[in-house]
């Protein structure tokens, strides 16, 4: 479990194919080498991927994860190459604050950027949603794109729109965005459970 605050931003180092439909992932970061352990879980732009690897390399530390096939469909990492940024964060520990909201890192699909309004200090960015993810965002709701926990501020049909605050334009890479750019998307985890029970007879 995550919450949606980001602690580091990462850099793809490396993507190399590991059989069919793998690619093994070589994600520069700034945690401490000590701190990282093979089996751990670090959300990759909401992406929740175990560590299968760890070094130190320039003088800095590098983990290593396998993106299966299904990863590379329905999520932006298909698409990372070298010197590509990602937010990373860290798996939740019991005690920990939960700053966010509740985030699994299991991406539900993309949703694309067409339109950003720079304000005093902040942006607006606008947001279309596949049509069967569009139901599951709603005002004042949460949602997590490229694992950046965000309060949806308006909807409008499958176009949603956030602010996003100067802190966050500065510390994860949202503030890179442009129109077209894609984002990993994660739903609200109770508005998806809520649906499924609406469905019940």
């Amino acid at each position: 479990m995550f919450t949606g605050i980001v602690t580091d931003i990462g850099e793809i180092l490396a993507v190399r194919p590991r059989g069919e439909g793998l690619h093994r992932l070589k994600i520069a970061c700034s945690y401490e080498r000590v701190s990282i352990v093979e089996g751990a879980s670090i959300a990759c732009s909401g992406v929740c991927m175990t560590v299968v690897g760890i070094g130190q390399e320039n003088g800095g530390t590098w983990f290593a994860v396998d993106a299966a096939a299904e990863t590379l469909r329905i999520t932006t990492v298909g698409r990372w190459r070298h010197g590509t940024r990602i937010n990373l964060e860290r798996a939740l520990k019991v005690g920990d604050e939960l700053g966010g909201h509740i985030v699994a890192g299991h991406a539900d699909g993309l949703a694309t950027l067409i339109a950003r309004v720079e304000m005093t200090d902040m942006a607006r960015l606008g947001f279309r949603v596949p049509a069967e993810l569009a139901r599951f965002v709603a005002p004042k709701g949460s949602v997590a794109l490229d694992g950046v926990s965000l309060t949806v501020n308006e909807v409008v049909d499958d176009i949603f729109a956030v602010l996003i605050i100067p802190h966050t334009l500065a510390v994860t890479t949202l503030g890179a965005l442009a129109v077209g750019d894609a984002v990993n998307l994660e739903v609200d985890l109770m508005a998806r459970y809520a649906a499924r029970l609406m469905e019940r007879p």
